[in-house]
Parts: C-alpha cells; sequence; structure tokens
C-alpha cells in the first residue's frame, strides 16, 4: 500500500527528539510520560482519531479497513513493557541508556488479524507510518518496518494509550504498534496500515540501517530483541560523599528480551563481580537489583553492572549498544 504522505499535517517535521531521563534520575518503577524517550526519524504527524484509519491487506483472506470507533470495540490490553531505544542507526556500536518502563494500553494485532485470515504463506508483519521524509541525508520515503510472524502474540499492541493516557502526538497519537521486548524503532508510530507478506520489506530502515553484524561481520541481522542491559539507578554518578566503611546500596534496573537471570556489580571497574539480589520478574516490565556495598577506604571507585540472561547472553563490555554502564564515585573519611 503507498500512503499519500502529501496530505498529512505535522507538529513538526525532520527529526525530533526530546533527552529521556538520565539513569540516576529513573527511580520509579513505572516512568513518568514526561520522562519517556521522545525519538522521532522523520517529523512529529498531525493525525486526527476521527479520520484515522488502520488498513490490513497483504496475505490476507479479506482486507480490512479499521475506524477508531472499531478498534476501541477490541478487548483492550495492558502490558507492562521496557520501552529502549536502539541508538542512532548512524552510530549502531554506540552505548545506548535511553529507556523507560511503561504500560501500554491497545487491541491485540492478533484479534485484528484474526478477522483478516493470514494467509500460510506470510512470513512477516510490514508496519507503516504515517511519518515520511529525509533523515541522514536519504530521502527515507515513508517509515516501515517489520517483525517475524512468529513473534506475534496477545502482547503485541494496537496501542492508543501510555500509562492510561491518550498517546501524545510525539508517542505515535492516535494508534502505535508495541511490541514488548522488541528495541523501539519497531514499535511504529502513527500507524496507518499493516501488511502480511512473504519476505521482509525494501526499506531504509530494514535493508540499510538497524542491523547487527553476523560471525562474518556483515550487518544483516534485524534489531529486533533487546539484549540483556541494566544500569545503575543508585549512587548517582559524581556522588564524592559515599562514607568510606559504612554500607551503601547500589541498585538500578535490569531487562532483556529472553529474561534476566542474574546480575552482577563491580565496585572495581570490572575486575572483580558480585551477585546481586533481583526482585521477581513482571512480564516484560524491567527487574530491579541491589547489593549492599562497603568502601574499603577513602578514594574513587568505579561502580559497573551486568545483566545475564536465562540463555546465557551476558552483556557485553563495550561496542554494542547494550554495553555495561559505568558509574564513577568517591568514598570520604566517615
Amino acid at each position: 500500500m503507498s500512503i499519500d504522505t502529501r496530505t498529512i499535517d505535522y507538529h513538526h517535521r525532520g527529526f525530533f527528539s526530546r533527552l529521556p531521563s538520565s539513569p540516576h534520575d529513573l527511580t520509579s518503577r513505572i516512568t513518568p510520560i514526561g520522562q519517556a524517550i521522545v525519538l522521532c526519524h522523520l517529523g512529529v504527524p498531525r493525525l486526527s482519531e476521527t479520520t484515522w484509519e488502520l488498513i490490513v491487506e497483504g496475505l490476507v483472506e479479506t482486507p480490512l479497513t479499521l475506524s477508531m470507533k472499531e478498534l476501541l470495540a477490541v478487548e483492550k490490553v495492558e502490558i507492562e513493557s521496557v520501552h529502549q531505544c536502539a541508538g542512532s542507526p548512524l552510530r549502531p556500536d554506540e552505548a545506548s541508556q535511553r529507556v523507560c518502563n511503561v504500560v501500554w494500553g491497545g487491541a491485540p494485532l492478533s484479534r485484528v488479524l484474526e478477522g483478516a485470515g493470514v494467509r500460510p504463506e506470510a512470513n512477516f508483519i510490514w508496519s507503516h507510518g504515517a511519518d515520511s521524509g529525509r533523515f541522514g541525508d536519504l530521502d527515507c520515503g515513508p517509515y516501515v518496518k517489520d517483525l517475524p510472524l512468529s513473534r506475534l502474540g496477545r502482547d503485541v499492541l494496537l496501542a492508543y494509550e501510555m500509562n492510561g493516557e491518550k498517546l501524545l502526538p510525539e508517542h505515535g497519537h492516535p494508534v502505535r504498534l508495541v511490541v514488548p521486548g522488541y528495541y523501539g524503532t519497531n514499535s511504529v508510530k502513527w500507524l496507518k496500515s499493516i501488511t502480511l507478506a512473504a519476505d521482509r520489506p525494501d526499506s531504509v530502515f530494514t535493508r540499510k540501517w538497524y542491523l547487527d553484524p553476523d560471525e562474518h561481520g556483515d550487518r544483516n541481522i534485524p534489531v529486533w530483541q533487546t539484549g540483556p542491559q541494566s544500569i545503575i539507578v543508585s549512587p548517582q554518578p559524581g556522588r564524592a560523599d559515599l562514607p568510606a566503611n559504612e554500607p551503601t546500596e547500589i541498585w538500578g534496573w535490569a531487562w532483556g528480551d529472553d529474561g534476566v537471570e542474574t546480575v552482577d556489580v563491580s565496585t572495581d571497574g570490572g575486575i572483580d563481580w558480585e551477585t546481586t539480589s533481583l526482585d521477581r520478574a513482571t512480564g516484560h516490565g524491567w527487574r530491579r537489583f541491589r547489593r549492599t556495598w562497603t568502601p574499603a577506604s577513602p578514594g574513587d571507585y568505579r561502580l559497573s553492572s551486568r545483566a545475564t540472561t536465562r540463555g546465557g547472553d551476558v552483556q557485553p563490555s563495550s561496542g554494542r549498544r547494550n554495553a555495561i554502564y559505568s558509574v564513577g564515585v568517591t568514598a570520604r573519611e566517615p
């Protein structure tokens, strides 16, 4: 399907972002909307709920067109989920701590596709946003992403709420796709159409950017699932008043699509590691870890955290978007 982007009005044209909260500000389990990630490659479209429609087409038995009223009539599901930016597609190996944990509300995509009837030759779900334009000195056309049909479940939402409120324009109003456990780039905002297809789409956001290297170094692995990652919330970077020889709590958040099994912390820049305690897992939300540490003497310390998934995947030390996060602190005489 071709979206006529010439008729779309914009709140903001071109790249638009709002820096998310720093890790030490993410003290709440559920991130307030005002602290959530905002990153829009091509602009912020201005769409109306009264005229919005979602087209479902491609390898389906019965193509559909849904209005907002019809979407709201579908069973509403709420999902708590980590929402993380994959980082700049122009600098894919830079570590990113652009993350939040929110509650999405919307209709399961699977319910909508049941009404369309997915044909057996379909392998991928293409998501088309209403935004289009230039990014990285390229004419990108409309924003298009995909996910494997095998990922489809009741938790993949056509979301119209964040934390119980209607989506803001910069978060995809009126409807966006939400794929819990996948990087945010896959949760297409300002959703206009869904296409079932046998192969991946020919988009710069699927064929040029958001690709990770394989074992040969060739970038052809789609950036879908979030890798194991953790951030230290407290102590905050640069804190210089930690009392030596007195206990201090190190705590933060950890997450990953494969589920976090353990989180270790280091107080010496990654030479030695100790296991933390982990709060109970809640769906796709992040888990809180904590460890009591007593600085042995006054001086500077480098605190780091490292997550490991159930499948044994370990958070890398550097060179990846989910690389280990460290903070520098100073202990003083008590």
